[in-house]
């Protein structure tokens, strides 16, 4: 409404001034000279001013219509820009759940939100050109999907308005977005999908009553895993295990660091890891020839072939981090102003196809309260 009053002002104005100048009524004369004077093919001002009023008045006739949550009750429309750091299922769903979380609150694509997605496989270098082409489409929000990319967001976005909103973001803290009050560091928040190690420790101890060591591969590169890796080192003792860790610095080192820890240990067991993650059906592949079982961390890896996992449902996640970024879009806070939040409770998944094929019996009192169980190996692919 405000654009149309000053269109309507600005056609007065001229209006006005054409009368005064050379004593020109409407007449064609006046508008002849103006279109001259601006070169054929041109508008004159009057008739740009006029033609923005009606496309606002269009625009706000079609918002009025739109149904939907309080953002689309308003008449905003928004553009998000997405950056997905490498390509695997809980990344995946991170996305899919945030989506979920904006419709909830009536910021939805296709209505009210136009959604710029683009997916890094992986390159540190090409998040910062992702990140880079959100800004010159002047995205409203960029939503960060895994520690590297929020890293470079962040980054990118310091000097700008454009706030950030992560997800699948280990340890905020070490990965320098908040401090340990969980307060932002800057204008970004978002969630954390900090692994419940002490629970994952139990599991495996109920499922392999006699297993001593565990294998870990990591990425050196991301201080999501090193954070993580820790924590297992210093709650292992408590349960028995010894933690044997094998850090890759790339995804080409992951089948030689593989061969390597598998002669080493009794299982393994997976962290979100977006470099090992993108490479877990080779090491799948590379455990079951060995007979070793393999736990994920999360329900996609069971789905395709680990054994079990005490972890978190990356759609809930997205969703809690979509609810977040509903509350930052429509004005009612800032993104500096929301301390990161974390999904508390853990689920056990199971996949009994594996458990047979490694001859591996569940424990009932794990299958029975499991959020989901599977009875087949889903090709990672499909």
């Amino acid at each position: 409404m405000k654009k149309k009053l000053i269109a309507a002002l600005m056609i007065t104005a001229m209006t006005a001034a054409a009368a005064g100048c050379g004593g020109q009524s409407s007449g064609t004369a006046g508008e002849t000279s103006e279109t001259s004077a601006a070169g054929a093919g041109e508008t004159t001002d009057s008739q740009e001013a006029e033609e923005t009023a009606a496309q606002d008045e269009a625009s706000d006739s079609q918002d009025e219509k739109t149904e939907g949550g309080e953002a689309a009750a308003d008449g905003e429309s928004y553009t998000i820009g997405i950056g997905q750091y490498a390509v695997h299922g809980s990344l995946d769903n991170c996305r899919e759940g945030f989506l979920l979380g904006l419709a909830e609150a009536g910021i939805e694509e296709g209505k009210n939100l136009t959604v710029l997605y683009e997916n890094a496989n992986g390159d540190g270098g090409m998040s910062t050109q992702i990140v880079s082409n959100f800004l010159s489409q002047d995205a409203d929000l960029i939503c960060a999907i895994a520690t590297p990319m929020a890293q470079t967001a962040y980054g990118a976005t310091k000097r700008t308005d454009v706030p950030v909103i992560y997800t699948a973001v280990t340890d905020p803290v070490i990965a320098q977005l908040a401090g340990e009050d969980k307060m932002p560091a800057g204008n970004i928040t978002g969630t954390s999908d900090k692994l419940p190690v002490e629970e994952q420790l139990q599991m495996i101890r109920q499922i392999l009553p006699d297993a001593k060591t565990i294998g870990i591969l990591y990425s050196t590169s991301e201080v999501n895993s090193q954070s993580t890796l820790e924590e297992y080192k210093e709650a292992a003792p408590e349960y028995g295990f010894e933690i044997i860790e094998s850090g890759v610095s790339g995804a080409a080192d992951i089948p030689l660091a593989t061969d390597n820890l598998l002669t080493q240990v009794d299982c393994l067991n997976n962290l979100t890891d977006n470099t090992v993650v993108s490479s877990l059906p080779m090491i799948l592949d590379k455990a079951n020839d060995k007979g070793i079982p393999v736990f994920g961390s999360e329900i996609e890896q069971v789905r395709i072939g680990c054994l079990a996992a005490m972890g978190l449902d990356y759609i809930e996640l997205g969703k809690q981090t979509g609810r977040m970024a509903a509350q930052v879009l429509t004005g009612e806070a800032q993104a500096s102003e929301l301390p990161y939040e974390i999904i508390e409770e853990a689920s056990f998944y199971g996949n009994s196809a594996v458990a047979e094929e490694l001859g591996i019996t569940l424990p009932e009192e794990l299958t029975g309260s499991a959020a989901e169980m599977f009875d087949s190996i889903e090709d990672s692919n499909s």
